[in-house]
């Protein structure tokens, strides 16, 4: 299986939030990282950071008052980033009650509307 193929078969939500990443690198350095909050879900988060950390990394992301931890399972550079794939940990889940991006978008919400908009200018058209 490709490391950076999709596994989490729960919705995901895009959102853009700095967020602190926390982990232990190769070294057994403690590093600590403004990162950017991509999307999240109930299980998992993709994360935005300007150096690679290894699948496989025990990762903690802080927000605010809270925190989410997991483990690092794929780290794919693209777009002058490192954007780091996050399973969380049994029992840590995220939830809206805890924590609430300012900017989430429900990405089948976007493609509801523009389907409603597709076919109400078919509707218009076919009327000229």
């Amino acid at each position: 299986m490709q490391q950076n193929q999709e596994r989490r078969t729960d919705n995901r939500l895009l959102c853009a939030e700095l967020v602190e990443a926390i982990w232990i690198d190769h070294r057994g350095v403690q590093r600590r990282r403004v990162a950017n909050l991509e999307d999240i879900s109930i299980s998992g988060v993709c994360l935005q950071v300007e150096s690679a950390v290894l699948p496989g990394t025990h990762i903690a992301v802080n927000y605010g008052d809270g925190h989410l931890v997991g483990t690092v399972r794929y780290c794919v550079f693209r777009d002058g980033g490192h954007f780091l794939g996050i399973q969380l940990e049994d029992g840590c889940r995220w939830s809206t009650k805890h924590f609430r991006p300012q900017h989430l978008v429900d990405p089948r919400q976007l493609v509801e509307l523009a389907l409603a908009r597709h076919s109400k200018s078919a509707g218009i058209s076919a009327l000229n």
